[in-house]
């Protein structure tokens, strides 16, 4: 192992309960020990997941949290005990490897609670709110505080909490903490005042309108908190750890607006003079650590950083408020092991938390010792599987149901928290079997046909792999996926897969395959108006093949549109958007860390917006729009214009019995569905 790691792997203490490193796993929604949106049980699944970290040198395993409350049905956490006896046989084995664990529990969403759409109708229907409350108390499940608009749903304001509620809340805590400590758990970890939580909104003045013992005051506002630790150290005695995910400062500026890296803000919610003097009444409650990060979820990039936020974009803030405690304090936050141990060695900070890096590649900590560090796949911030909330303007939360219930799984890896339906089995007969396009696709068709044992051929019609998700990866915020491309070309050379590049095939049928998997993705749509030939196309720019000027104007305020005006800014430039719909990026697969960073950065960066508004004419020195509401036109003068208006598939060949289409050749979307589907056919063949 490279010296510069070796802080990382030298142990410390939370209160009496030793760690052997300090590497951290930081909880993440979805991989309770107890299910997520389910009845309270104990989850093998994610016992799995957990129990192979362990094996893998983690120091501290944090599962995601555990509803204090069942959402459906509303049965208690402490009330089934059946589950704390399978739990105690699983700490067992956690402790095998020298692993510790700490449970987190949640107090509940409030305000922040993503609703998906369909039980918004229930929340603001009496009637079917009171059919549906037996099954999901919706107003239960979102109360605040206080009365507070949604941050998902513009229609919805949600109900405060009542004293008896809250004093329920905090003998659950104790109960349940005490029923853990029982099975062996070696800490308690409460969620949270973190991210704009239930606690969090009890804590900030601009959610906490209270004028009872839980509102006005510091103290009182902090009361919930500190009420739960105690009760906790009174049921489980006062050498139990506990552990307190915390927000340094909110990064707020309204409700629904963060701020930005580096903007210049009046911050509503916890500022760092606050969170000095909280830090430490929080520890003299009997908090015996702080699992840190900021923001909430109007700031939510914050807390769950997409690729555009810095790396270690939590560090100071954090190394900062450990000068005003004397327990130990973790980080998270794009956290690089680098910059961690260097913390860690100078004693910034304690621990050092990494969360979706575990999906990513479960066995990076292992990798990171053995001095393989080009093996490590990459997580690339995406949130398209562990994390996919999305919403823009009109709309609620809009996963599905059953991506909500299912959180916490990786875009790069479907057997994460799915290992029964996805996983590698080696094939009863072996074909030949042709890959058509060197994209991630069917790159990872590749990689999963030749683990199976088939005979893999893979045609590329460029001269290197990457397909266009190269040039997806070519700002330079997109370091990860370049590494995650670098990554891709490496595996494939692992094994025995037959690479054939600047070969582009036309006719399927000439390969003499056994089986044929399309992956030739999709391409540009092309703009119907006049001066059309004016414009470049978005994969042109970000190949380089066509350089622009000081004012750009971006047709298509999508995901990628957005990144392309994101990336012009980084340079100097001065972007515009234009865009049809009534928000940047509308789409129900990208989550709303991601497309919010987006939106309150150009909104703090007096980027000019568009919406609602479609191109009239493009000519040499800028175009004509027109807003399809008013039908006023506008001229905006530009030195170039770039096209990001969407794709099509374009498949090579049709489907058929042994012709299998898949990625965005099949329908365009992204690297999850990309990847999934690659799965989806290569285990079958």
């Amino acid at each position: 192992m490279d010296k510069k790691y070796e802080a990382l792997f030298t142990p410390w203490k939370i209160g009496n309960c030793e760690i052997k490193n300090r590497i951290v796993l930081c909880p993440m929604g979805g991989t309770s020990l107890f299910g997520w949106m389910e009845p309270n049980h104990f989850d093998k699944e994610a016992a799995a997941f957990f129990l192979e970290k362990a094996k893998n040198n983690v120091g501290l395993i944090i599962p995601g949290i555990a509803p204090i409350k069942d959402t459906y049905f509303g049965k208690w956490l402490w009330q089934n005990e059946k589950k704390f006896d399978e739990l105690k046989e699983f700490m067992d084995e956690i402790h095998k490897y020298g692993a510790k664990l700490f449970v987190q529990i949640t107090a509940g969403m409030g305000r922040s609670w993503a609703i998906p759409t369909p039980l918004v109708m229930l929340h603001n229907n009496p009637v079917l709110g009171a059919i549906a409350k037996p099954i999901i108390d919706v107003k239960y499940e979102s109360a605040s505080p206080s009365e507070l608009p949604s941050r998902w749903a513009e229609n919805m304001t949600t109900r405060a909490l009542t004293v008896d509620e809250i004093e329920e809340i905090v003998d659950a805590f104790a109960k349940t903490a005490y029923l853990c400590k029982k099975a062996g758990v070696d800490g308690i970890e409460v969620h949270a005042v973190h991210e704009g939580y239930l606690l969090d909104q009890f804590t900030l003045k601009y959610t906490n309108k209270r004028t009872d013992k839980y509102g006005g005051s510091f103290e009182n506002r902090y009361r919930f908190a500190t009420d739960i630790v105690k009760a906790i150290k009174t049921k489980c005695g006062q050498d139990f750890p506990v552990s307190l995910r915390y927000s340094v400062e909110s990064k707020v500026k309204d409700f629904c607006v963060g701020a930005v890296p580096g903007e210049e803000y009046t911050e509503i919610g916890r500022d760092m003079a606050e969170s000095e003097k909280a830090a430490k009444y929080l520890q003299d409650a009997g908090y015996d650590m702080l699992n840190c990060d900021n923001g909430t979820y109007d700031s939510w990039y914050w807390a769950h950083p997409p690729m555009y936020m810095p790396q270690n974009c939590n560090l100071s803030d954090v190394a900062h408020i450990k000068k005003f405690v004397d327990i130990p304090v973790v980080c998270a936050g794009r956290m690089e092991p680098d910059v961690g141990a260097k913390a860690v060695e100078d004693g910034l900070i304690d621990g050092v938390g990494v969360a979706r890096q575990f999906l990513a590649d479960s066995q990076w900590v292992t990798k990171l010792i053995e001095d393989r560090l080009e093996d490590i796949r990459p997580c690339i911030c995406c949130h398209n599987a562990c994390f996919n909330m999305a919403k823009y303007n009109g709309t609620a939360n809009q996963q599905s149901i059953h991506d909500v219930s299912h959180i916490a799984r990786c875009a790069l890896d479907p057997r994460v928290m799915q290992s029964k339906k996805y996983k590698i089995e080696k094939a009863k007969k072996v074909k030949n079997i042709a890959v058509i396009g060197g994209g991630i696709g069917g790159m990872e068709a590749a990689l999963v046909l030749a683990k199976r044992g088939h005979k893999v051929t893979l045609y590329e019609k460029s001269d290197k792999l990457g397909g266009v998700f190269i040039a997806a990866a070519a700002p330079s915020f997109k370091e990860k996926d370049r590494d995650l491309i670098a990554w891709y070309r490496r595996e494939i050379t692992k094994y025995p897969i037959t690479v054939k590049l600047n070969t582009e095939v036309n006719n399927v049928k000439a390969l003499e395959a056994d089986e044929v998997i399309v992956a030739t993705g999709a391409k540009a749509n092309m703009l119907r108006v006049s001066g059309a030939e004016n414009g470049i196309q978005a994969v042109d720019y970000l190949l380089g093949n066509k350089t622009v000027g000081e004012n750009v104007v971006v047709i298509g305020g999508g995901l990628t549109g957005c990144e392309i005006a994101y990336d012009l800014y980084l340079q100097g430039k001065k972007p515009v958007i234009v865009e049809m719909q009534n928000d940047l990026i509308v789409s129900d697969k990208i989550c709303l860390a991601n497309t919010s960073f987006l939106r309150d950065f150009f909104k703090a960066n007096n980027v000019p917006v568009y919406l609602e508004t479609c191109t009239s004419e493009i000519r040499a020195d800028g175009v004509t729009v027109k807003n399809m509401k008013t039908g006023k036109e506008e001229k905006i003068a530009c030195d170039n214009v770039i096209f990001s208006v969407g794709y099509k598939p374009d498949p090579i060949a049709e489907k058929s019995k042994h012709v299998h289409i898949i990625g965005d050749a099949k329908s365009v979307g992204n690297l999850r569905t990309v990847i999934w589907q690659a799965w989806d056919v290569a285990m079958k063949l």
